[in-house]
């Protein structure tokens, strides 16, 4: 009887202590994050960076450029936000699939049915943030979101590798499901579905293109005097020839 009891002492204790270590690393960590610090470089963003690209549309051709080839991860990845009718906001990361410098558009694939579509088809306004670390660099843009012609969407879908094709008839895209067995499932089904045929696009898939009334280029600067660009386009034609003008804001 004392050797059984001793031994759930034993245990106890070994979970107190667990336990308090747990707890302990915890609060550390949560007492570090406000000690997070990175120090910027002091490499600048002037405005005869703006000058020298012609436009920002082109500026931001340039420093996607460079992020392509510092080989950023994913430098294509982009936040998109998007807001209901009444406002509340909601944002996601997605891959940006396109882009025009002389029209000022951006474009991604997604599922018409999934939250940021039925939201974009409400309430077309949307935000754009990429984010290159490794450049000290960040894009934030602004604009109205349309459809993309089936016609487009079709011709990007037949480019995507074997797997995403089935990957878009396999998920109900921000639809619940009961475990990650049944979406197996689901993708199973839809492989030996067209096992002996192609994968045309899913009717409910396809791309959004948004286009550019805002830009602003962020580039970090030491003791967090930043660099930050305002572009806002001064006419409504969603293209070549529009004009932009440019402030600097404070950091």
């Amino acid at each position: 009887m004392f050797i059984k009891h001793w031994a759930r002492l034993q245990q106890r204790e070994v979970f107190t202590r667990s336990a308090s270590a747990r707890f302990s690393c915890r609060a550390s960590t949560m007492d570090e994050v406000s000690k997070l610090r990175v120090q910027y470089s002091n490499t600048a963003l002037s405005e005869a960076d703006v000058d020298a690209a012609g436009t920002p549309l082109r500026l931001f051709h340039r420093w996607f450029e460079e992020a392509v080839r510092v080989v950023s991860h994913e430098p294509n990845a982009m936040t998109l936000a998007t807001a209901t009718p009444e406002g509340i906001p909601s944002a996601r990361m997605v891959l940006l699939k396109g882009y025009d410098p002389e029209k000022g558009s951006f474009t991604w694939y997604t599922n018409y049915n999934s939250r940021k579509a039925q939201e974009l088809d409400r309430n077309p306004h949307a935000a754009l943030v990429f984010w290159w670390p490794e450049l000290e660099r960040c894009v934030r843009i602004e604009g109205i979101v349309e459809r993309l012609s089936a016609v487009e969407s079709d011709a990007y879908f037949v480019s995507r590798p074997l797997g995403s094709r089935l990957g878009a008839w396999a998920s109900a895209q921000s639809q619940p499901i009961v475990s990650r067995e049944d979406l197996e499932r689901q993708a199973a089904e839809v492989a030996k579905r067209f096992a002996s045929t192609d994968v045309p696009r899913p009717p409910n898939w396809g791309g959004y293109i948004l286009y550019a009334s805002r830009i602003e280029f962020w580039k970090g600067r030491a003791n967090r005097l930043h660099d930050r660009l305002l572009f806002e386009r001064q006419t409504d034609v969603n293209g070549a020839g529009a004009s932009w003008s440019m402030i600097r804001l404070q950091p």
